[in-house]
């Protein structure tokens, strides 16, 4: 493919989330690992190559690091954080432990005459996250922009398209980060900016033609955004090869079992082969005494895999087992190129070492969830059901801290189910009367069950009972995320409620943690 840009991998945790900002300036682009020789790099003739953060310094022995020659092929080469150093440490600058490590929203003034900071405002917002510093720019680099604690902040070779940022401009917290990697690939690099979503639906069904042939294919159906893509998907390309297995783990938001079938079931508009499996108890039983998040996570996604052996049994022979993975589930699962782990999850870094099937498929692997939603449209999905709130897959599992138990499941599904109502009647009402949405809207809200008990007064009687935190985020690709600011007579709407109907609970706390340095869920 024509206009391509390489994203370079070291290890940072923003990998997929720089590859998803250069899709919005419609360029493709692809992840390699920086362990990808360079001759096949060349093979590939990108346009430009980005180099990610990462996690450790690029002049300790054994470091993540690339050949001089990498800087020396003609292309324009972007360097972000750790890309940046290793771009002035390779070159011979000096990079060094900062006297002051920045974290954060920083404040940066830019040079405006580097095309990088084309239409970029000279006093300007950017996130920064570094222990170590150019404190000595490479020969032939000049100095673009600065901090009150980092005097090259960006540097760069223009005359040999090499352009350095310790800061992370794809990250949301930069305010104008998506204008700087705009300039990059689309001015800087010559990306004509042909590339768009709508050939995927037309591609994908191709490709799934040719790997499955006459095959048959189990798809893990929960109901939620990315697997009722992937089944609308499948369907187009394969029609009734495809047996959609639901699993009801006692862990789903509450009365969603029955909606998730009343779609997709037989009494639904979808033309599919559906199953409904109810393993409540038996999800129960395997997580009983099980309080470690990534243990619960193996275990649900293993019993995951073993329903879904036992259901292929039942229809027959069954060639592949069809997962929505995406890409942000790739990334935290530390399975996206050089990425530390994050956390597990069940359709990918959760897997057993035994699978009963020839091959798994996982055709949105490479998409992000904004994305997936525009395919979902192309489809024909209903907007009700592509905009529908993302829910992980071991469900209610990583939103209660600690064992899970029925009575646990009983107590989180009911506020949960109290706190999405208010929201969303406070949305419906806010919109009614401005003819719009409210500035507060969020992207993803919905209730945990913490491992705090506390005294509390209830009726004047002593109570020791559960606190449930609720959370409401913003975010546009949810690689990052911003605490909504819910109205506060909404919250206290939500408080009293809860405490007065769900039994067990006495205390209600409000989540204003941001990803990064937090993530969305829970566990």
């Amino acid at each position: 493919m024509s206009n391509k840009i390489i994203v370079i991998d070291f290890g940072g945790q923003y990998n997929q989330l720089v590859a998803r900002r250069v899709r919005e300036c419609n360029v493709y682009c692809e992840i390699y690992s920086y362990r990808t020789p360079l001759e096949k790099i060349k093979e590939m003739d990108p346009k430009g190559i980005i180099l990610t953060g990462g996690p450790s310094s690029c002049y300790e022995e054994g470091a993540a690091s690339c050949s001089k020659e990498l800087f020396e092929m003609g292309i324009p080469v972007l360097g972000l954080c750790y890309g940046a150093q290793l771009m002035a440490h390779v070159l011979g600058g000096k990079v060094e432990k900062a006297p002051v490590r920045e974290y954060g929203k920083t404040a940066v003034t830019v040079d405006q005459t580097s095309r990088l900071f084309e239409n970029v405002t000279e006093n300007t917002i950017c996130w920064m996250s570094h222990f170590d510093y150019i404190s000595k720019a490479a020969p032939g680099f000049r100095i673009t922009a600065t901090t009150a604690d980092c005097p090259i902040a960006a540097c760069e070779y223009a005359e040999k398209g090499l352009y350095a940022i310790q800061f992370h401009p794809e990250v949301l917290h930069t305010a104008e980060g998506s204008k700087m990697l705009y300039n990059f690939v689309r001015n800087i690099c010559g990306c004509d900016g042909s590339w768009r979503m709508d050939s995927f639906v037309e591609n994908a069904i191709v490709e799934i033609r040719e790997k499955v042939k006459d095959g048959k294919v189990l798809l893990a159906l929960s109901g939620g955004v990315d697997s009722s893509v992937l089944a609308a998907l499948l369907a187009k390309a394969i029609g009734k090869q495809l047996t959609c297995v639901f699993v009801d783990h006692g862990l789903l938001r509450k009365n969603e079992g029955d909606e998730v079938e009343a779609v997709f079931g037989k009494e639904g508009s979808f033309d599919l082969n559906f199953v409904r499996v109810n393993a409540q108890n038996r999800y129960y039983e395997k997580l009983k005494g099980i309080t470690e998040p990534e243990r619960k996570r193996k275990t649900i996604g293993e019993e995951f895999i073993r329903v879904f052996e036992e259901e292929a049994k039942k229809i027959g022979a069954v060639d592949f087992l069809a997962q929505g993975t995406i890409y942000p589930d790739v990334v935290e699962s530390g399975l996206g190129g050089e990425s530390a782990v994050i956390k597990s999850h069940h359709n990918v870094g959760g897997l057993p070492d035994h699978v009963d099937f020839k091959e798994i498929i996982e055709p949105l692997r490479n998409l992000f969830k904004d994305e997936v939603r525009k395919v979902g449209l192309q489809l024909g999905l209903p907007e009700s059901l592509v905009y529908r709130q993302p829910f992980p897959g071991p469900g209610l599992g990583i939103r209660i801290i600690g064992e899970v138990t029925a009575e646990k499941v009983r107590i989180v599904q009911d506020a949960d189910y109290i706190y999405r109502y208010e929201v969303d009647k406070a949305l419906s009402e806010y919109k009614a009367a401005n003819g719009s949405d409210a500035p507060w809207k969020p992207d993803q809200y919905f209730a945990a069950l913490t491992n705090v008990k506390s005294v509390g007064v209830m009726g004047d009687e002593r109570t020791y009972d559960h606190a449930v935190c609720v959370r409401a985020v913003k975010t546009v690709d949810f690689m990052t995320a911003e605490a909504a600011e819910i109205p506060f007579e909404v919250l206290q709407t939500v408080m009293s409620r809860i405490i007065n109907e769900v039994k067990g609970v006495n205390r209600v706390f409000y989540d204003l943690t941001s990803k990064p340095p937090g993530t969305i869920e829970f566990e």
